[in-house]
């Protein structure tokens, strides 16, 4: 692990090292020794702010949730009073590219690194190489499917539950029977995964709703639109939308919507608690969300980089809960 270098020498005061004319002349330009000294103590100062520097791989910069996660940890650098300097990459998508990144963040010799993953099952060798080099390494948002080792924090949301709190809401408000559609995000991303599975974990104690169609959006509002567009066009007749997030989920009201159907008469519910998909539930487009709170991971990530370069404590796993959000309660909620 990269230590932060600090001179714990005792500086000699400048009479040990001035001669006697020397020290005549300096009594005479005092000020300007006193301007100079000013100038020092606020670049001192200055270098002190960023003491730390923290690479942060992000699986991608164009994707809605991400951006609010990626804005609050900048946010949350700035406010530390250590001093935190965030350098982010983004991977567009790719695991090679985020592999390639994590290893420069390692060549730069960096306190620390934050990684939200690609692929979660493809992170072993980041792992391998972010310890083999002694830095601490965070993963946000997306838990790795591998166990990790000491040195590895997880900081994450439970996407099970998620899943779990949007179906019971909908299977309730369904009165426990009806056909339904889920729109997935990501096939390779296991928020997706998780949070399908903690929807049809609810479905199957109501056997008198029938999943009539399951199709990837992949988190894309255009193409939670299209599906729903398909769908309809095909005659399909569905009581409720369960997407795994609010971008799909609101491209379903949209296409409903356009569809001529009436506000209401089919059941749309997202995930993430994003300003659109708050306002969405307001409005009643959407009948329910799950709260991911990104500040919340955000915050908890870059303290665990930061107390972990310190060579603190933190535990291995650190899940932020997620949170209903109805048209009662969503004034409450904000990123």
């Amino acid at each position: 692990m990269k230590k932060t270098k600090h001179n714990n020498k005792k500086v000699p005061s400048m009479k040990t090292f001035t001669p006697q004319a020397t020290r005549l002349r300096s009594k005479r330009l005092s000020p300007v020794r006193h301007i100079c000294l000013a100038l020092a103590l606020c670049v001192a100062s200055g270098a002190a702010l960023a003491d730390l520097k923290v690479g942060v791989a992000m699986s991608q910069f164009d994707d809605t949730w991400l951006t609010y996660l990626r804005e609050a940890m900048g946010a949350k650098a700035k406010a530390m009073p250590d001093g935190v300097s965030l350098q982010f990459e983004d991977a567009r998508g790719d695991v090679v590219k985020q592999l390639s990144q994590v290893e420069s963040f390692i060549s730069q010799k960096v306190d620390a690194i934050i990684v939200n993953p690609v692929d979660t099952a493809a992170t072993q060798t980041i792992t391998k190489e972010a310890v083999a080099a002694g830095i601490p390494l965070v993963y946000v948002n997306r838990a790795p499917d591998a166990v990790q080792p000491a040195g590895v924090v997880v900081v994450a949301s439970d996407d099970v539950k998620a899943g779990e709190m949007q179906a019971q809401y909908l299977a309730d408000k369904l009165g426990g029977k009806g056909n339904v559609v889920i729109l997935l995000g990501d096939l390779a991303n296991n928020s997706t995964q998780n949070r399908t599975k903690g929807v049809k974990e609810i479905l199957a104690k109501y056997p008198g709703i029938k999943i009539d169609q399951e199709q990837t959006g992949i988190w894309l509002r255009q193409k939670g639109m299209d599906l729903v567009n398909d769908w309809i066009t095909q005659g399909r007749e569905f009581n409720a939308v369960f997407s795994n997030n609010d971008e799909m989920a609101i491209g379903a009201a949209m296409a409903l919507k356009q569809a001529g159907v009436e506000k209401g008469k089919v059941l749309i519910g997202g995930v993430d608690g994003t300003p659109d998909g708050l306002n969405a539930v307001k409005k009643g487009d959407l009948a329910v969300s799950v709260y991911q709170d990104a500040k919340g991971q955000a915050d908890a990530s870059v303290e665990a980089a930061v107390k972990m370069a310190h060579k603190q404590p933190v535990e291995p796993r650190l899940m932020v809960p997620y949170q209903l959000i109805t048209a009662e309660n969503a004034d409450s909620f904000k990123h």
